[in-house]
C-alpha cells in the first residue's frame, strides 16, 4: 500500500465499535491506527466504515453471535471480501476505498454487482480508512489465522455434505448428522469449508453437539469466492487437521453452494478432497436435483452414501428420488438418530457409548 496518513486511534473510540463474526479472531487491541490515504483493498483487509443508508442488512452479527441493530452513522469494523450468493448478492472487493456495501451480516464489505430480485438494496457504507497496527501496517485476517496444515496421516472418519445450491438444506443436513453421531457416542468436530463469513451455521452445528466448529474464517478468509483452488484445498486440510489435533473422533464438514459453483466444483473434484472424505451426503431441493447431483458425484468417484435436504420434506419427492439413485433418502430425524453412525461408517458405534446404545434399543422397540 502506498504511504498514507496514519491516525493513532483512541482506545475509547475503538471500544465503541461493533465488530462482527468475520473478525472474531482479531483482538480489539490490535486496532492501533487508521490509514486514510488512497489504497487498493485486499481480501481480508480490515476496514472501519460508517453506515450511510440501511438496506437489506439492518443488523450486524457480532463475534459472540448476537445480532446487533445498525443505525445510520454507526462506525463498524468489516473485512473486505467477495460474495457469491445466487439468492442474495454477487459482490467483489473494489479496487479503491470509496463508498461500497455491506454484503453479509457476518461483516463483509464489497461492491455489489448483481442481486436477486427478492433482495432489497444493499446497505451502503463509506470506508473511513483501513485499520492498522502500531507500525501503520494494514491489518488483514490472514495475520490471525491458524497455521497452514496438511491432512493428517491418520484422521477420524470424515463426512462431507454437499448440495445443489445455497438453500438445498446442506447446513441442516450437516447439523443433524452431527447430532446423530454425538448421540452415537462420537466426539464430533465440525467445519464449514467454503462460503461467506456468518456465524449462524457454526452456532447451529455447535448446538447440535459438535465440541468444536471451525470455518474458513479461521484460516484467514472472509469468504472463499474467487479464492484459488489451492487456497481452498489448503483451508480444508487445515480445518480437518486442527479438528483431528483437538481430539475429534468424527468430522462433519459442509461445502457451501452447489456443485457447479466454481470453488465448490474445483474442491470436490480434487484429489485432495477424495483423500479427505470417507463419506459424502448430498442435499437437494427436489428429486431431479438429487438424481443429477448423485450422478455427478459418482462420475467423480466419490463415496456418496446417502441423500437428503429440502426434498425430504416431501415423501413423494423422496420416493421418486430414491427409486432413481438407489441410496437412502434420509429425513432430518433419520440423520439425527444414533443409527446414522452405522449408516455412514458401516461400523458399530464407539464402545464407550452406553447412553447411545440405550437410545438405539429404545428406537428398535
Amino acid at each position: 500500500m502506498p504511504s498514507s496518513p496514519v491516525t493513532i486511534l483512541d482506545a475509547q473510540r475503538v471500544a465503541s465499535w461493533k465488530t462482527p463474526y468475520s473478525t472474531r479472531r482479531v483482538p480489539r487491541e490490535a486496532f492501533a491506527t487508521l490509514l486514510t490515504g488512497a489504497a487498493t483493498p485486499r481480501v481480508g483487509d480490515l476496514v472501519l466504515v460508517r453506515v450511510d443508508r440501511l438496506g437489506q442488512h439492518k443488523h450486524l452479527e457480532l463475534a459472540g453471535g448476537r445480532r446487533a441493530r445498525l443505525f445510520v452513522g454507526d462506525e463498524i469494523v468489516l473485512a473486505y471480501g467477495h460474495r457469491y450468493a445466487p439468492d442474495q448478492f454477487e459482490a467483489e472487493v473494489p479496487d479503491d476505498v470509496g463508498p461500497c456495501h455491506m454484503v453479509a451480516a457476518g461483516g463483509v464489505a464489497a461492491r455489489v454487482l448483481t442481486k436477486h430480485d427478492r433482495m432489497g438494496a444493499p446497505t451502503r457504507i463509506t470506508p473511513l480508512g483501513l485499520l492498522g497496527d502500531s507500525t501503520g501496517r494494514a491489518l488483514n485476517l490472514s495475520q490471525f489465522a491458524l497455521a497452514r496444515q496438511i491432512l493428517p496421516l491418520h484422521q477420524p472418519f470424515t463426512v462431507a455434505v454437499v448440495g445443489t445450491s445455497m438453500n438445498a438444506g446442506k447446513t441442516e443436513t450437516a447439523t443433524h448428522i452431527i447430532r446423530g453421531l454425538k448421540r452415537a457416542g462420537y466426539r464430533v468436530g465440525a467445519a464449514k469449508v467454503t462460503g461467506t463469513g456468518a456465524g449462524g451455521d457454526a452456532w447451529s452445528m455447535r448446538d447440535a453437539g459438535a465440541f468444536q466448529v471451525l470455518d474458513f474464517g479461521d484460516v484467514g478468509l472472509p469468504s472463499t469466492y474467487l479464492a484459488s483452488p489451492q487456497r481452498v484445498e489448503e483451508a480444508m486440510c487445515t480445518l480437518i487437521s486442527q479438528l483431528t489435533a483437538e481430539g475429534a473422533q468424527a468430522i462433519v464438514f459442509e461445502v457451501a453452494d452447489g456443485v457447479f459453483q466454481r470453488e465448490t466444483a474445483a474442491l470436490v473434484k480434487s484429489s485432495t478432497f477424495k483423500r479427505a472424505v470417507d463419506a459424502v451426503v448430498f442435499a437437494a431441493g427436489d428429486a431431479m436435483g438429487s438424481v443429477g447431483g448423485v450422478a455427478w458425484l459418482r462420475e467423480h468417484r466419490l463415496p456418496v452414501v446417502a441423500a437428503g435436504g429440502v426434498l425430504t420434506a416431501s415423501p413423494l419427492a423422496s420416493r421418486e428420488a430414491a427409486q432413481q439413485i438407489g441410496l437412502p433418502l434420509m429425513t432430518l430425524d433419520d440423520l439425527a438418530s444414533p443409527a446414522i453412525a452405522q449408516t455412514l461408517t458401516g461400523a458399530p458405534m464407539p464402545v464407550a457409548a452406553p447412553a447411545a446404545a440405550a437410545e438405539l434399543m429404545l428406537a428398535a422397540e
